[in-house]
C-alpha cells in the first residue's frame, strides 16, 4: 500500500478515471506518481502514508479525498481536478481543504506550476533548508518523518555547522505540536548563574534585580518544541533539574514554590560525544539515556561532498541581489569547493557563497571569488585534522579515506568519468574501483565531459 520508494522525488497520489492528469504532468522528473481510479483504494493508500501530494478528480470523490488529506495528523497538500468548470465543486473543494481546483486541459500549465511548487518545498528543500540527496541524509529524513509525530525525546549529534538546529526544526515541523512554538536555547552561550532562570523563569524578588516575574523557555515552549543546543555544556546541577523536568514535566520557577506543568517536546543537540562525557564523569548517565531516546547523527559536509552543487545553488538563490537573477558557480569553482574539507561544514559553505554573491557583481562565481583558504586547499596538500578524542588508527583511517576519495575523483575527472581507465590510473581493478565509488557516494556521471 505504500508509495513507491522514489527517494528524492515528490510522491504523488493520483486519483483519476482517465490518464488526462498524468499526461499533464508527463516529463516532470521530480514527480513519482502512484495512480489509481478507485476512491477506496486511494483512501487506503493515503492512510498508509508516504505521499507528498494528492491530485484527485472530482469524479472519483475528489472533494472528500482532499478533505481526508487535509485533516491527517500530517496534512498532505491536495488539489481537485475536473473536466469542465464547476463553481459549486470548486468552492466545496477549497472549503474541504484543497489547495486549488483545476480544469483540464485548460489549466494544464497551472497544474504543472502547482506540482512544481510542491516539488520545490517537499523535494529540493523538504526540511527547512536541509538540502541533500546523500543516502545517509535521506535516511535521516525518513527517520525524522517517522519520529516526528511521536512524543520521543530526540538527541542530535554532529559537528559545528552541520545543521543541527535545522534538523530540530524539521522534527518540530513533523510533530503533532507543529502549530505550537519552537523555542531555541543555546546553552553554551548562557552563563551558568543565569541558565536556571533562562530555562525555568523566576519570581519577583527571587534575587537582586528580579523586579518582576519572568517566564522561562520551558513555559514559552508549552505545546511545542524546546531545542536545547550544546546540551553537553550544561553544568552538573542543571543536569539534575533537567532530568526531573523530562521525567515529571513539571518544575518551579527560581524563588517560587508553585509547580508549573508543561507539555513540551525536547530536542537536544551537541557537537560532543555525550557517551564520552558520561565516561569522563562530566555528564549524568541517567540524563543521557533520557535524552538519547532517538538519535540523529548528522554527517559532516566532507562526507557528502556530492551535495555541494545543490547547496551552492540553494545559497545563490538565498543571497541573490534584489531584482537580479541568482548567480551560478562555474565548473572550476564547484571543483574547488568539492575538494575543500569544510571544517565549518554547511555553515562555512554558506558564508563562502554569501561572500561571493556580495563582493562579485558578475553572473558567474569563479575560483577567484572564493575565500583564499578554499582555493589554497584545492591545490595544496590534504589538510590533516587530528582529533585527540579518537584512537590514532581511526584518525589514520579517516585521513587515508579522504586522500583516496580525492585521488579517485581526480582520476575520474581526468578520464571524463570512464571507470575502466580511471581504475588503471589508481592501480585498482575495475570491480574494486566501482566498489570504492559506491562507498564514497561519488557520482561518476558528474565527470562526463570534464577536462
Amino acid at each position: 500500500m505504500d508509495a513507491p520508494p522514489d527517494r528524492g522525488r515528490v510522491r504523488v497520489l493520483l486519483v483519476a478515471p482517465t490518464r488526462a492528469v498524468r499526461d499533464a504532468l508527463a516529463g516532470d522528473p521530480h514527480l513519482a506518481v502512484t495512480e489509481t481510479a478507485d476512491p477506496g483504494d486511494a483512501r487506503a493508500r493515503l492512510a498508509a502514508g508516504g505521499f507528498d501530494l494528492v491530485l484527485a478528480h472530482a469524479a472519483t470523490d475528489g472533494v472528500a479525498l482532499a478533505h481526508a488529506a487535509h485533516v491527517r495528523r500530517r496534512p498532505v497538500p491536495a488539489a481537485v481536478v475536473a473536466d469542465a468548470p464547476d463553481v459549486r465543486t470548486a468552492v466545496a473543494a477549497v472549503r474541504a481543504g484543497a489547495a486549488d481546483f483545476f480544469v483540464l486541459p485548460d489549466d494544464a500549465e497551472k497544474l504543472r506550476a502547482f506540482a512544481a511548487a510542491v516539488a520545490a518545498t517537499a523535494g529540493a528543500d523538504p526540511f527547512r533548508g536541509i538540502v541533500s540527496r546523500h543516502p545517509k541524509m535521506l535516511e535521516l529524513f525518513e527517520l525524522i518523518r517517522d519520529v516526528g509525530p511521536t512524543a520521543a525525546t530526540v538527541l542530535i549529534q554532529g559537528e559545528t555547522g552541520t545543521g543541527k538546529e535545522e534538523a530540530a526544526r524539521a522534527v518540530h515541523a513533523a510533530s503533532t505540536g507543529r502549530g505550537g512554538p519552537f523555542v531555541a536555547v543555546h546553552c553554551a552561550a548562557i552563563p551558568e548563574t543565569l541558565l536556571e532562570s533562562e530555562l525555568f523563569g523566576h519570581e519577583k524578588g527571587a534575587f537582586t534585580g528580579a523586579d518582576r516575574q519572568r517566564v522561562g523557555k520551558f513555559e514559552l515552549a508549552d505545546g511545542g518544541t524546546l531545542f536545547l543546543d550544546e546540551i553537553g555544556d550544561v553544568p552538573p546541577l542543571m543536569q539534575v533539574k533537567l532530568l526531573r523536568v523530562l521525567q515529571e514535566r513539571r518544575f518551579e520557577r527560581v524563588g517560587g514554590t508553585e509547580s508549573v506543568r508543561v507539555d513540551v517536546r525536547v530536542v537536544a543537540a551537541t557537537n560532543q560525544s555525550l557517551r564520552k562525557l558520561v565516561r569522563a564523569g562530566r555528564f549524568r548517565e541517567d540524563l543521557y539515556y533520557r535524552l538519547n531516546v532517538v538519535r540523529l547523527d548528522l554527517p559532516p559536509l566532507r562526507a557528502r561532498a556530492e551535495d555541494i552543487p545543490a547547496l551552492v545553488e540553494h545559497f545563490c538563490r538565498k543571497y541573490a541581489r534584489p531584482n537580479a537573477p541568482p548567480k551560478a558557480a562555474s565548473p572550476a569553482a564547484l571543483d574547488q569547493l568539492a575538494r575543500y574539507p569544510w571544517p565549518g561544514n554547511v555553515r562555512e559553505l554558506e558564508n563562502a557563497v554569501e561572500r561571493a554573491c556580495v563582493v562579485h557583481a558578475g553572473a558567474t562565481i569563479e575560483p577567484a571569488h572564493l575565500p583564499p583558504e578554499v582555493t589554497r586547499a584545492a591545490t595544496g596538500p590534504v589538510p590533516v585534522r587530528v582529533d585527540l578524542a579518537k584512537p590514532l588508527k581511526d584518525v589514520l583511517r579517516d585521513v587515508t579515506a579522504r586522500i583516496e576519495k580525492r585521488y579517485i575523483r581526480r582520476a575520474l575527472r581526468k578520464t571524463r568519468g570512464h571507470v575502466g581507465r580511471a581504475a588503471k590510473l589508481c592501480g585498482y581493478c575495475r570491480r574494486s574501483l566501482t566498489a570504492k565509488i559506491a562507498e564514497y557516494h561519488i557520482d561518476r556521471r558528474a565527470f562526463a565531459g570534464s577536462r
